[in-house]
């Protein structure tokens, strides 16, 4: 009983009245694996399949069938020239091919005749109804329609490829995709002209669109030559694009390019992007990180100038 009439509290234990001092956190396995970056640069995105399509003949665009941001696929039309002159010298090829056939059948049944007569002025000849000279001119006509009809089947055989030079040069006006992937600029409308080369004046075109196939893209970073040696092929990278800066994307180091330049005194190395993903775009710009191994104690350097 208390001196005021209330109950007193029964005392409580040292141990239990007083606060626990707070234990230190584990620290994870993870962050003594982690590994640390050991020399920080920039660079860009780059293809490394990219292509400029244009055509092999010159000619007038009759249509193009793509535009910007539009998906391919490897063999797709692009594009098609005019192609009623190719159509025109196709045709005559053709008819080449035709008559020549025709001279031959002609020349075949001439030498199948010619034969005939060998053998009939060979008969008569052992009977003495024929004269030696006849029997010889039989057989120089039998000898001289078998090199006409030789002649007359190379004739057809070259004909034959011109034929096919003929069909490929048709088939060049129509313009295809070389390999799958995203046309990221289109260069030409209809009724512009289109050449493999620059022509004379600028209102000819050297291509259709330019193709990326973004399975292929990659980084290109420049490294101080002074650091180059804290690079290697298959070094793990952290990248991370200027446009999301904290989306960490995981690379790996493809090769390092054998020269220096000059100028810069920098090496050029290539980093290959281990996750795909949509919103990485050619030509985009790009912090990495070069991570140093699990043993490794180097620590971390500021980034390039």
């Amino acid at each position: 009983m208390s001196l005021f009439g209330g109950e007193e509290a029964a005392p409580q234990p040292l141990a239990s009245a007083m606060t626990q001092t707070p234990t230190a956190p584990k620290i994870q396995p993870a962050a003594l694996t982690r590994r640390e970056t050991v020399l920080n640069a920039s660079g860009y995105i780059t293809a490394r399949r990219m292509a400029t399509v244009s055509a092999e003949v010159m000619g007038l665009i009759a249509e193009v069938d793509v535009e910007e941001g539009m998906s391919v696929g490897e063999g797709q039309v692009l594009a098609r020239l005019d192609d009623a002159k190719a159509k025109v010298n196709l045709d005559f090829a053709l008819a080449q091919v035709r008559v020549l056939q025709a001279r031959q059948a002609s020349i075949i049944a001439n030498l199948e005749e010619a034969r005939r007569q060998r053998v009939r002025y060979a008969g008569l000849s052992d009977k003495h109804y024929s004269s030696r000279a006849q029997l010889t001119q039989s057989e120089a006509a039998v000898e001289s329609l078998q090199a006409e009809l030789a002649s007359a089947r190379a004739d057809i055989e070259v004909a034959k490829l011109e034929v096919q030079r003929q069909r490929e040069r048709l088939e060049d006006h129509t313009i295809r995709a070389p390999f799958s992937g995203v046309v990221t600029q289109k260069n030409a409308q209809p009724g512009e002209i289109v050449a493999p080369s620059s022509a004379g004046g600028g209102f000819t075109r050297t291509g259709i669109c330019t193709i990326v196939d973004m399975d292929s893209l990659e980084i290109e970073v420049d490294v101080n030559e002074a650091f180059i040696g804290r690079v290697s092929p298959g070094q793990k990278v952290n990248a991370n694009l200027d446009a999301y800066p904290d989306w960490d994307i995981p690379a790996t180091v493809v090769a390092i390019i054998p020269t220096a330049d000059r100028a810069k005194a920098t090496v050029r190395v290539r980093i290959g992007i281990d996750a795909r993903d949509a919103r990485i775009l050619p030509d985009m710009g790009v912090k990495v990180g070069f991570m140093a191994t699990e043993h490794s104690g180097a620590g971390e350097v500021s980034p390039q100038q």
